[in-house]
């Protein structure tokens, strides 16, 4: 098999897969100056491109597998010519509407309009649903500052993506209407997933990182318990499955195991104690496959 072309799309994508990568054991090294990084699996081959571009190299079958937004998915247009593998959940951001505070947006879609936005195809589709009579002001990062209440604002309406909504309303702007959610999302090309063998290795990728992210929110907690209060602990505690169990040396207890959420945890480690448990340890886990 040739190996599997891997696109990394830089900025915070970078970071949250190059994370993911590390955990699961594919180590990659970005030499300055570079778009190539180096990895350890002599079976993966790595880019760094731009993320608006990472899916529109898969639609061209350029690329095997990469992570892009769903939203720069969508702008592209690529949605029905590449294969979304999962859904990382990282990043996860509203690709909005927004307008001035003080602006009454029922009342300015009745005019014409110029809508300020890095996203020119789906801004295009928003003006068609909306049958708005608008145009497009095409920007580049952030572009907040394009939309004021003063006449001489470069545009009326602002069309961007955002977390928690504060850069919007630290510049008097109000959310007026969402268009999508997206999320870092890893995808693959159709030409990739017709190659059976390039296909099994996605898949193997996909549950490698299904793993690690199944682990991140889970922690292994280890306890011993007494024989007389074993039956009643064992009853009391949640596991992914059934706890692990072992008879202690001399058979004065059990050596007892469980998986459980992070969240549940300072609920539980009372509870255990009050159930009768002793020498409890918690302890990350890295992977979790059922």
């Amino acid at each position: 098999m040739d190996k599997l072309k891997i696109l990394l799309a830089k900025g915070r994508i970078y970071e949250s897969v190059y994370e993911l990568l590390s955990d699961v054991g594919i180590s990659i090294n970005l030499p300055d100056r570079t778009y190539f990084p180096t990895t350890n699996q002599e079976d993966l081959a790595f880019q760094v491109v731009k993320p608006q571009i990472t899916s529109a190299l898969l639609a061209a079958n350029k690329a095997d597998v990469g992570f892009s937004g769903k939203d720069w998915v969508y702008e592209n247009g690529v949605e029905d010519q590449v294969v979304e593998i999962m859904d990382l959940g990282f990043d996860g951001v509203r690709i909005v509407a927004a307008v001035p505070e003080s602006v009454d947006y029922e009342a300015l879609l009745k005019k014409k309009v110029t809508i300020a936005t890095e996203y020119q195809n789906l801004t295009k589709k928003y003006i068609e649903d909306k049958k708005i009579d608008g145009t497009v002001f095409r920007t580049w990062g952030t572009s907040e500052g394009f939309v004021r209440e003063s006449e001489d604002s470069e545009a009326q309406i602002l069309i961007d993506n955002t977390s928690t909504g504060s850069s919007l309303k630290a510049n008097r702007l109000k959310i007026v209407d969402t268009l999508m959610t997206s999320s870092t999302r890893m995808y693959a090309s159709k030409a990739a997933m017709d190659n059976p063998e390039k296909k099994q290795k996605i898949m193997e990728l996909k549950m490698l990182f299904e793993a690690v992210l199944d682990a991140r929110d889970k922690v292994m907690l280890e306890m011993n318990v007494s024989n007389d209060k074993f039956d009643s602990l064992v009853k009391g505690i949640p596991a992914m499955r059934s706890p692990t169990v072992s008879p202690l040396f001399g058979n004065n207890g059990y050596a007892v195991k469980i998986a459980v959420k992070k969240s549940e945890v300072p609920v539980l480690l009372p509870k255990l104690k009050e159930l009768g448990a002793t020498d409890i340890l918690e302890y990350e886990l890295r992977k979790v496959m059922a």
